[in-house]
């Protein structure tokens, strides 16, 4: 594969981890990045065993472990402050060979980075469009400032990526799925212990991160694009109106946040899977090939593409190698877009009633894990192909 050149569309998470796995492997790469910077938004992540095997698969784990956490514990409560469910996370390190483990995304960014060649990323590039080649033509990437030929192109350009619109154009691309989001980082002198808070169509989530910085992000099923006045002109001030009764720490953190850069989103999804995850030289993967809202850690998944797609073109006809890719990724992202979205339907939940029956359901699994254990396989129990 010496001399090949792959282009990267897209610096986050997955395009940085398919780059330094085709750089491994002996490819010439160029990442392309719009942003000005690379400046990571989001905050923290919670990296489960899948991921964490995808990373070692790229030489990037021990990296990304030390500048990470274990977590230790995991559970439930209700807005009152009450554990519904309590679990002790060592099952998951015997069952899956790897914690889970929260990192900040800048660090992990910074990890991969790290292990590209310098000049590799290339910021201010904004694609416009791609044309995928074929057999005997190399696939071509427009952007504001020229284009580039590439025997391969990755697209990783996020959820509302131009190549993926380039290439499936009768594609009914991204729908609303009922709730809107909300992600900030901030210093904490008193660390509280991680978990999610659910309530009636809320949910508030707290994930310690290294370093004296904790990770919340708040869910909030509303209808598409209901940014009120009190939304658009303050952030905090909308989280306290939906949060401020809940129990402590929930109020002081969103206080705090105040001073901190929150970052609000509605929690969009493909309408539909796509129907290949490549065209001629063009793959996609991460948020651009099957984004999905978020309860089962699409970065994690992201990193799986990243290694599958290196492993698929370490030998034989690249074409046939990313119908290869397809194939393998398609079931699987298909299968967790569909789990992740039954979960999100749960914290939906509003009528008295059926919140009262969810959360004893919690309570069942909390109390035997190994009722969970069927749904936690399908998530983590991925390992990566052997890498050449």
């Amino acid at each position: 594969m010496s001399g090949r050149h792959a282009v990267v569309a897209g610096a986050g998470i997955g395009g940085l981890a398919a780059a330094v796995g085709l750089s491994r492997a002996g490819w010439q790469v160029t990442v392309l990045e719009q942003a000005r910077k690379l400046r990571p938004v989001g905050g923290g992540i919670g990296l489960t065993p899948n991921g964490l095997h995808a990373l070692d698969a790229l030489g990037a784990g021990d990296l990304v472990r030390a500048a990470g956490i274990e977590q230790a514990h995991g559970g439930i409560r209700n807005p009152r402050g009450s554990w519904i469910s309590r679990t002790n996370l060592d099952f998951i390190k015997a069952r899956y060979g790897q914690p889970v483990t929260a990192v900040h995304r800048a660090e992990l960014i910074d990890a991969l980075v790290g292990l590209l060649p310098t000049g590799t990323v290339r910021t201010g590039a904004r694609v416009l469009t791609a044309h995928p080649g074929g057999p005997d033509a190399p696939a071509e990437i427009h952007t504001a400032d020229g284009g580039f030929t590439a025997d391969l192109v990755v697209a990783a350009d996020g959820i509302h990526s131009v190549l993926r619109q380039a290439l499936f154009p009768h594609h009914p691309g991204l729908a609303y799925a009922g709730y809107t989001s909300w992600r900030f980082v901030l210093p904490a002198s008193d660390i509280p212990p991680a978990g999610e808070t659910w309530g009636r169509g809320k949910r508030f989530s707290i994930l310690p991160l290294a370093g004296g910085l904790v990770h919340c992000s708040a869910l909030v099923v509303r209808g598409p694009g209901s940014h009120d006045s009190e939304v658009s002109g303050n952030q905090a001030s909308a989280l306290t109106r939906y949060f401020g009764a809940w129990h402590s720490p929930v109020p002081e953190l969103i206080a705090a946040a105040a001073a901190q850069i929150i970052v609000h989103d509605d929690i969009e999804e493909l309408a539909a899977p796509l129907p290949s995850l490549h065209s001629g030289r063009v793959a996609l993967l991460g948020d651009a090939a099957h984004a999905m809202t978020p309860n089962l850690g699409s970065a994690c998944l992201a990193l799986e593409d990243a290694v599958c797609l290196t492993h698929a073109v370490a030998s034989g006809s690249l074409i046939d190698a990313l119908g290869s890719y397809s194939r393998t990724r398609r079931p699987r992202s298909i299968a967790l877009a569909r789990l992740s979205r039954r979960l999100g339907a749960m914290g939906k939940i509003s009528f008295p009633p059926a919140v009262a029956v969810r959360d004893a359901g919690f309570r069942l699994a909390g109390l035997a894990p190994a009722l969970t254990v069927r749904t936690l396989d399908r998530m983590m129990g991925w390992r990566p192909p052997a890498m050449s």
